[in-house]
């Protein structure tokens, strides 16, 4: 089959309408989940100071108003389900997640990025264009839609789950079971699992493996006719399995839900009728509405740009190939690459504020400026260590301490590895600046975790 007879191939609405309904919801729940724990005030705005991603410095929590951004993420979630003023919802979502994600570096998490990348795709497809309110007042509905609009959520769900196995063919994840070793005894308390197998060392072996194993081949199973119920099946205990163990959040359940695009529309036509029969309890009627022809406008742009997309998306989490040194130990390249919980760092900064001239110093309480999550974060990477340190310099000079220098003494130990010195201790930090450059101020790790 050509690539031109592919774009022009259709299929039913059904599955991409399923898929909006089913994110705008799992979107809406996060926020009113995020909300009412109290992590807003937590996370950004008790903290006086905020870690940013190079070239967004500029995005920050702006106060009480932090709490409208939420608003407004959590309303165009809602509006996303419904299908009302789709465009115009998934635009403001996207813009407003991603503002949230941007605001703290602290709070990464990979399928925060998911989200937001994933909102992104979505601006270009026509999930309003069955079951949804804007069908109701433009009184037209297209059961019909192209091909690739659904399997471009495929696409990106399998390099998801894809990338994530290939971070996980590593020599320490492999071959010593880490850090599934160092994290699981927190769970010897769970009824069975956590009694008869968790303190079994063969089994941390088993869940590695079968972690890797799992990302590998569940895209791929999912898109097997043949395989896609045992894929589904999967993907259910492998998620419901992970969530009893680690706290995270709404992410096995957005995956759950999200893994549905795979099925027959028979099987979103099933769940679309089940949601009708559950709005008419309401006395919520729906109403036979025209079905027209749907026309893509100015589809070859929209491919042509989800073209470029995609292949940025391939390419990003190799990027860590242009820097020297261990990727788990430098962090220059980890993030956006899909290594999911594949190491735990523990780490010691303690800052030391030099006058030179003088030839006097003193040292940083890193709790007057940061929270015990920031510190922990900082403790370990290299981007935060220096920001950290520029903040300290533009703060200390502020109270007149002038001239200054600071450095750091700062060890790290990962996968239960002995600590090692991290940071250069003669370097001063002031005069090293965040760039795309290798920072050859890292110290080398004294050993070698072999892997992609």
């Amino acid at each position: 089959m050509s690539i031109k007879t592919y774009f022009e191939k259709t299929t039913s609405s059904a599955p991409l309408a399923v898929f909006r309904i089913g994110f705008g919801v799992m979107m809406l729940i996060s926020i009113i989940r995020f909300w009412s724990y109290g992590w807003i005030e937590k996370l950004y705005l008790k903290p006086q100071f905020h870690f940013s991603y190079y070239g967004f410095e500029w995005v920050k929590p702006i106060g009480d108003w932090t709490y409208f951004i939420f608003f407004i993420c959590g309303l165009t979630a809602f509006f996303v389900a419904l299908g009302l003023k789709y465009r115009l919802s998934i635009i403001l979502f996207f813009l407003s997640f991603t503002y949230i994600e941007l605001m703290d570096k602290t709070t990464y998490l990979n399928h925060y990025y998911f989200i937001s990348i994933l909102s992104f795709l979505m601006i270009f497809l026509p999930a309003n264009a069955y079951f949804s309110l804007d069908n109701y007042f433009r009184q037209k509905q297209y059961t019909q839609i192209p091909k690739w609009t659904i399997d471009s959520i495929k696409l990106l769900l399998g390099i998801v789950y894809f990338y994530a196995g290939l971070a996980k063919i590593n020599s320490d994840w492999l071959f010593k079971a880490m850090p599934l070793k160092i994290w699981l005894p927190s769970k010897y308390d769970l009824p069975f699992i956590g009694e008869n197998l968790m303190q079994q060392e063969w089994f941390h072996y088993v869940m590695s493996w079968s972690g890797m194993l799992y990302d590998l081949s569940i895209p791929f199973l999912l898109l097997y006719k043949k395989t896609r119920v045992f894929a589904f099946v999967l993907v259910v205990f492998f998620h419901v399995f992970t969530r009893v163990l680690f706290p995270i959040g709404m992410f096995p359940y957005i995956m759950i839900v999200g893994s549905l695009v795979f099925f027959d529309a028979k099987v979103h036509l099933k769940i679309i009728n089940f949601i009708q029969s559950l709005l008419r309890l309401f006395k919520i009627k729906s109403q036979n509405i025209p079905i027209s022809s749907f026309q893509f406008p100015k589809q070859k742009i929209a491919v042509a740009f989800l073209m470029l997309f995609f292949v940025i998306q391939l390419l990003i989490p190799f990027r860590y190939v242009l820097y020297p040194g261990e990727l788990f130990w430098r962090e220059e390249g980890y993030r956006f690459s899909w290594r999911v919980m594949l190491m735990e760092k523990r780490g010691y900064a303690n800052f030391k504020v030099v006058n030179p001239k003088d030839k006097t110093y003193f040292y940083v309480d890193n709790s007057d400026f940061l929270s015990s999550f920031q510190e922990k974060q900082m403790s370990t990477q290299p981007d935060f260590i220096l920001e950290y340190a520029h903040f300290l310099g533009k703060y200390f000079k502020s109270q007149g301490h002038e001239p200054i220098e600071i450095y750091v003494e700062s060890y790290v130990a990962i996968n239960g590895r002995r600590s090692q010195a991290y940071i250069d201790p003669d370097v001063d930090l002031l005069k090293q600046y965040e760039s795309l450059q290798p920072k050859s101020w890292i110290l080398a790790f004294k050993d070698d975790i072999k892997g992609f």
